[in-house]
């Protein structure tokens, strides 16, 4: 009960600074440290008694006793008022034995004295008055056994019991019972996720055994169970189809996993007719459907094959008379196929071999050849994208018929909607557990998604907040920095502020933290308030604002140095670490990279990187290159290796490198400043999440390509999104996207493998 209490007690402390009642809180927390009660916690009660008798303060255990006998004791049944009696003789004994043990005999005589006219008419205490006269009352076989630390302990441990017995049988007000309602929803949740994932093992246990039997026993294949529903031309194409069965069947069955049971027909074979792929049909994703003549187009995409691949693509029969000779053909032997027939399929056949050999070098050749087979007739209701298009042509072929899936599947889509204005920074912990996400407002939530979207501490400053970042070890610290040159370390499970450091009154803005990956150290970056001459009436050019890089160690709490930024002091906006907290990179408002050696806490090198400030910077997979987005729209790959020397380099939108627009009524903008992470890598750093207008966009990084190719929309959004973030810490990635109207989605990804 006492846990309990305490969470409650939080909780209402939290809806006190909420509704700003300052007045009401000052007297909860005065009467909170004033509490005889202590919050219902039996050992704090224990502890208070022990020490009343530690200090001889006979005045204030009697009084102590007193109270609770008025608060507690009086409303328990007759029955129980023996025991309660029973316990205080034993107290006022444990108290006088302790006067004797420690030689305070005065103590002991004025113990008699004040309770003489209260104990002469109880039998138990009519033997205990010689006790201050016996010289060596340990000795005496009465008063031996209480002497003894058995005694005192036994005392103690009733009195414990007697006490949480009392605190559990007695009515509880119904806000007491939320926690232990959140605590068992939890639990069921739990419990009922570990089932269905059961559910699922034993559904795709049971069907992979279902197919094996039905391989043991050779059933039919596909194309001869659908022989009334082939046309004449589709039935050139069968004997290629058969080939790639076996490569696409096992992917079929596994995302069917996702789907409710009643999505699927047990029994029978998928159509894919409808022009939508095997991956879009399991999943039920609701994506633009591609052409219907896709998949017999890919199977047959050199230019000798066109004629072939244009007839093969009407996948319903002609007339009545090719379908009478379809049936026919399908109710004889296999034997009666004419010479040309089988010449023809020979010819599919190595054409298909010679498209699978081609190395993934030649793709965009591949493109090429598939983009002329683009122009048949499209019976689809809406049209493609572009990029969905190329993409399953140049999968057609190397797919064997089957158009290419998309490397992620968005499983799911949740929304965190407890913000009121525009999300700062989102960011994930390194065990992919809790969100801390920070508005303009200076309201922190600390929140977690697994199994369900649940606030854990809600931070609220009287000074504005500009930067977070969560450590590494422990995880659950949150560091904080304010606009007024401090930073603070929050305990998230505790909920309490570990400390607060005082960063430099001169740069009180603390735009950036990293902490390092070994926990031991962060580095801050502070900045001054405003730019140097940007007062006068002249127009100059914008001088960047002045600022620090300092290193701090999070155990001692003291700043440790101050790296030299050059050719002047200037505000970084960013930092980033690289996996072992070796190198640091930096980004700052003069457009300059720096990269700092941490072993000798020195620049190992820099260069000019944009045109304007640099927003966002984080390390490649490999650790070998440095992405960076500025104010130029650009998005750059740097070589380490080779100072200043780009690697690739593309433009990028406005609403994916800000800053972020969002128009109100009445011709009313709202423009903010990119500050949080614009830009975040999947676990293999093959692709990489940006910012847009309607949500998080996925691009494919393809080294030397001249643009990015976008393999995924997120969506969901009604706003610019402002910051990303992408954590693979567990199974399936999670993107988190937060826009300037205050709501996070959060997006589940499952990779599919090639």
């Amino acid at each position: 009960m006492g846990s309990a209490v305490e969470r409650t007690d939080e909780h209402v402390r939290e809806y006190l600074i909420y509704r700003g009642f300052t007045s009401t809180l000052k007297h909860l927390d005065s009467d909170i440290k004033a509490d005889k009660e202590k919050g219902f916690r039996v050992d704090k009660i224990i502890e208070q008694l022990q020490q009343f008798v530690q200090n001889f303060d006979l005045f204030g255990l009697k009084e102590y006793w007193v109270y609770l006998d008025r608060r507690l004791f009086c409303r328990l049944e007759d029955v129980y008022r023996s025991t309660v009696n029973k316990l205080r003789t034993s107290l006022y004994r444990y108290y006088v034995i302790c006067t004797i043990q420690r030689g305070n005999l005065e103590k002991t005589q004025e113990f008699f004295q004040r309770q003489a006219a209260e104990l002469q008419g109880q039998p138990e205490w009519r033997d205990w008055f010689i006790l201050p006269f016996i010289p060596t009352p340990e000795q005496n076989p009465a008063f031996s056994p209480y002497f003894s630390r058995q005694w005192a302990d036994t005392f103690l441990v009733s009195l414990h019991n007697f006490l949480s017995v009392l605190f559990q049988c007695m009515p509880q007000p119904v806000l007491l019972s939320f926690d232990a309602e959140v605590q068992r929803t939890t639990r069921l949740t739990e419990e009922n996720e570990q089932l269905r994932q059961q559910l699922f093992a034993r559904q795709t246990e049971s069907r992979d055994q279902r197919e094996g039997d039905e391989r043991v026993h050779h059933k039919l294949p596909m194309y001869v169970q659908n022989a009334d529903r082939l046309g004449d031309t589709e039935l050139e194409l069968v004997p290629s189809q058969r080939g790639v069965s076996t490569v696409t069947t096992p992917s079929r069955n596994f995302f069917s996993t996702f789907l409710p049971q009643g999505r699927r027909t047990p029994g029978k074979p998928s159509q894919y007719t409808t022009g939508s792929s095997p991956s879009q049909v399991a999943v039920g994703r609701k994506d633009p459907p591609t052409n219907p003549p896709a998949k017999s187009k890919e199977v047959v995409q050199p230019k000798e094959a066109k004629p072939v691949s244009c007839q093969a693509s009407t996948s319903e029969p002609v007339n009545s008379q090719s379908q009478q000779s379809t049936n026919q053909s399908m109710n004889q032997s296999t034997n009666q196929l004419t010479h040309p027939r089988h010449k023809r399929i020979q010819d599919h056949e190595k054409e298909r071999k010679e498209l699978f050999s081609k190395p993934l070098s030649q793709a965009p050749e591949r493109k090429g050849e598939a983009g002329e087979v683009e122009p048949l007739p499209d019976t689809s209701s809406e049209p493609p994208d572009s990029s969905s298009n190329s993409r399953s042509c140049v999968g057609g072929a190397e797919g064997g018929g089957l158009s290419a899936e998309q490397p992620f599947i968005k499983l799911s889509q949740e929304e965190y909607g407890e913000h009121h204005s525009s999300i700062m920074h989102c960011r994930v912990d390194c065990s992919g557990r809790r969100v801390a996400s920070l508005d303009i407002d200076g309201v922190i939530k600390v929140w977690s998604f697994n199994p369900i979207m649940q606030t854990k501490a809600t931070i609220m400053s009287k000074s504005s907040l500009l930067s977070l970042e969560w450590a590494t070890k422990p995880d659950r610290l949150l560091l904080l920095g304010s606009g007024v040159g401090t930073v603070r370390l929050y305990d998230t499970d505790a909920k309490k502020n570990l400390y607060e450091m005082n960063i430099d009154e001169t740069h009180p803005r603390i735009l950036s933290l990293a902490c390092s990956p070994s926990g031991s150290s962060f580095v801050c970056s502070a900045a001054a308030l405003s730019r140097s001459g940007s007062s006068d009436s002249v127009p100059r050019l914008p001088i960047p604002v002045s600022g620090q890089l300092l290193l701090w160690d999070t155990k001692t709490v003291k700043q440790q140095l101050q790296f030299s930024l050059e050719p002047e002091p200037v505000a970084i906006n960013c930092t980033a670490f690289n996996h072992n907290g070796n190198l640091l990179v930096t980004g700052a408002a003069d457009g300059v990279i720096r990269l700092f050696d941490m072993q000798r806490y020195e620049s190992a090198m820099s260069w000019r990187a944009h045109d304007g400030e640099v927003y966002s910077v984080e390390f490649s997979y490999d650790e070998n290159t440095v992405f960076s987005i500025g104010e130029d729209g650009k998005f750059i790959q740097w070589n380490i290796h080779r100072c200043g020397v780009k690697q690739s380099e593309q433009a990028l939108p406005q609403d994916s490198t800000g800053p972020f627009v969002l128009s109100g009524y009445s011709g009313y903008k709202q423009v903010q400043i990119p500050r949080g992470r614009l830009f975040a890598f999947d676990s293999e750093g093959q692709h990489v999440l940006t910012c847009s207008s309607s949500g998080g966009l996925i691009y494919r990084l393809n080294n030397g390509e001249p643009a990015l190719e976008s393999v995924l929309s997120l969506g969901g959004h009604k706003a610019p999104v402002v910051t990303v973030d992408w954590s693979s810490a567990v199974d399936c990635g999670t993107c988190l996207t937060a826009s300037m109207d205050g709501k996070i989605k959060l997006s589940t990804l499952l990779a599919q493998k090639s």
